[in-house]
């Protein structure tokens, strides 16, 4: 399971249509409709959040508005929940991690983007709220 704390639009073709894949796989965790994954660390932060399903849609949201930007048809009508306004921490050491981990398929995958990308700051996702930090233990698996 990979959700990434950087910005959709920083992704690939095949990361942005993963990450949507795997958001609504979280999604279903989240909501109890499956049994396996229901403890994998990338959903510690969506977990931690006042409302684990509220946090998921908001992510799925933003995924899907980039999906359009980029004339991609997402079902919106999968996410749980309507958009809301949600804030999940960051540390700006994931951040980092992430980046440099997306750099490394990038640079196989799409080497355009990755020329792009390479030189630029990445935001992060819509609803990550950027704190200072290293990145945490658990933080680490999440896109190993």
């Amino acid at each position: 399971m990979r959700l990434w704390s950087l910005h959709p639009s920083a992704l690939d073709r095949q990361g942005l249509v993963a990450l949507w894949r795997e958001g609504l796989l979280a999604q279903k965790v989240l909501l109890g409709q499956t049994v396996g994954y229901r403890f994998h660390p990338q959903l510690h932060r969506f977990q931690a959040s006042e409302n684990p399903v509220a946090a998921i849609g908001a992510y799925l949201w933003d995924v899907v508005e980039e999906a359009k930007t980029r004339g991609y048809n997402f079902d919106s009508s999968k996410i749980a929940t309507p958009k809301q306004l949600v804030s999940i921490r960051v540390t700006r050491g994931q951040l980092d991690f992430e980046r440099e981990h997306l750099l490394k398929k990038l640079r196989i995958r799409d080497p355009a983007r990755f020329r792009d990308l390479s030189t630029a700051e990445i935001a992060p996702h819509p609803i990550m709220r950027v704190v200072a930090g290293d990145v945490e233990s658990w933080e680490r698996v999440i896109l190993e």
